[in-house]
């Protein structure tokens, strides 16, 4: 039986966030889902939370894959994805995968040079999933 696939999709967009999740499971994948990159940041054990924080480290569950929006306000996915591949990351392993609405080759080279597994266009397909897991099946193997 081949390992349940965690993604962690991360959109400013509650109707992008919804439908990445859904098809997401449809593909039989465990979703957590983060409205912004600090959540996103918080969530990885990487963002300084605040000590009245729920989210306490030991908390932080294995994620196999992250799927972010580019456009965020606060932290681009951009950001996320530096931040997620730095040296000193324990997650700089695990691929990153940028979603746009904006098809901008200058954007999608940069995110790609950063270490981004793949940059997809949005809406989200379950084409495009299933597409996913067996690059980050590869990846992982």
């Amino acid at each position: 039986m081949e390992e349940e696939l965690h993604v962690l999709a991360v959109d400013d967009n509650l109707i992008d966030r919804k439908l990445v999740e859904r098809i997401l499971k449809i593909s039989s994948c465990k979703v957590t889902t983060a409205e912004n990159g600090l959540r996103a940041l918080e969530y990885l054990g990487l963002g300084d939370p605040q000590p009245t924080d729920s989210l306490s480290t030991n908390s932080v569950m294995k994620v196999n894959l992250i799927i972010t929006d580019y456009c965020m306000p606060g932290m681009t996915g951009f950001e996320l994805l530096k931040i997620v591949k730095q040296e000193s990351s324990n997650l700089k392993e695990v691929p990153v995968v940028i979603l746009s609405s904006e098809n901008i080759p200058t954007r999608i080279n940069k995110c790609l040079a950063s270490g981004a597994q793949m940059f997809m266009q949005k809406p989200l397909k379950l084409s495009d999933v299933e597409k996913l897991k067996g690059h980050v099946l590869n990846y992982r193997s």
